[in-house]
């Protein structure tokens, strides 16, 4: 393949900012909200231990309080972005715990509520495959005619081998069934999937975005396992269970999952986040910016981008 179609600065990928800037014209923020979901991993319907990695703020860990109100929880964010970018549009995004888990009249008091904050030009939603009713699937669909609407999907790995061990609760064809109940409503589809995780090798992680490559979704997260404090897999790793990537290796893996992946694909994230007090490791991961600098300049020695070898 020629040369890359979606530069933007020094990134050799198709990056979410440039996606939101050639689409809205604008800077675009996503404004990280909690509304008061659960998950059936945690409350008995599936298990009660929640994925193995899971945090108590189930993945949230950025969100807003849930104590409050979706409008306060949106101003109090938005007023701490403002004082770096004004008249900026924003997304409102659903992030802790599974965000379609609930009765479609809840899901629409707290959705709606959202939309109606001045400039928001969408909503993001975070969930699992196993839990989008039909009913939810005809509110999508209601919400995508009216507004940009993207769907997060947590797939993790392909490998269901992987998702036995990290207790996921659903299997790979789940996941596929959903995303194709979600794209024959044309709703764009982010697919969520996590390197490092127990017993998986380079050829499994590089097996996961070849599979994906081809499938019909919109945009990729692509996380670094992070061990936080008080979840499974913490225990797990001072057991010695499994070893945590290190940033050679991943910066390594991602310049070769980016290099098989579509140009049009947009990529919405390439490592983790977790919060400084509660995380185990890698402890090289809080420096994100070093991450992605080295994932940059790899790309750069390499002369190479995102899709250089895709076979579409």
């Amino acid at each position: 393949m020629g040369e890359f179609k979606y530069k933007i600065e020094n990134k050799n990928y198709h990056t979410w900012n440039y996606h939101l800037r050639q689409r809205f014209n604008s800077k675009v923020f996503k404004v990280s909200l909690n509304g008061g979901f659960t998950c059936p991993n945690l409350d008995g319907k599936i298990s009660r231990g929640g994925c193995t990695y899971c945090s108590n703020k189930g993945s949230g860990d950025f969100a807003g309080q849930v104590d409050d109100s979706i409008s306060k929880q949106f101003e109090n964010i938005k007023n701490i972005m403002e004082k770096k970018w004004h008249n900026a549009k924003y997304i409102a995004y659903f992030q802790a715990y599974t965000n379609t888990y609930a009765p479609v009249d809840y899901l629409k008091d707290k959705y709606e509520e959202a939309l109606r904050q001045e400039n928001v030009i969408g909503l993001a939603i975070s969930t699992r495959p196993d839990c989008i009713s039909e009913e939810v699937l005809d509110y999508l669909d209601d919400i995508n005619k009216r507004t940009n609407l993207w769907v997060e999907l947590g797939l993790q790995t392909i490998h269901d081998t992987t998702s036995k061990k990290i207790n996921r609760g659903h299997n790979y064809q789940v996941f596929l069934d959903t995303l194709e109940k979600l794209r024959e409503r044309n709703i764009d589809v982010v697919v969520h999937i996590i390197n490092g995780l127990p017993g998986e090798t380079y050829e499994m992680m590089m097996d996961t975005v070849k599979e994906i490559s081809k499938l019909d979704i919109q945009g990729i997260k692509i996380h670094l396992l992070h061990v936080l404090k008080g979840t499974v897999m913490e225990k797990q790793l001072i057991r010695g269970d499994f070893q945590l990537l290190d940033k050679d290796f991943y910066t390594n893996l991602i310049c070769d999952q980016l290099e098989i992946l579509p140009q049009d694909l947009i990529i919405h994230r390439l490592t983790g986040d977790g919060k400084k007090d509660d995380l185990i490791g890698p402890i090289w991961s809080l420096k994100k910016w070093e991450v992605l600098n080295a994932i940059d300049e790899e790309l750069k020695r390499r002369n190479s981008w995102q899709g250089k070898y895709y076979e579409g």
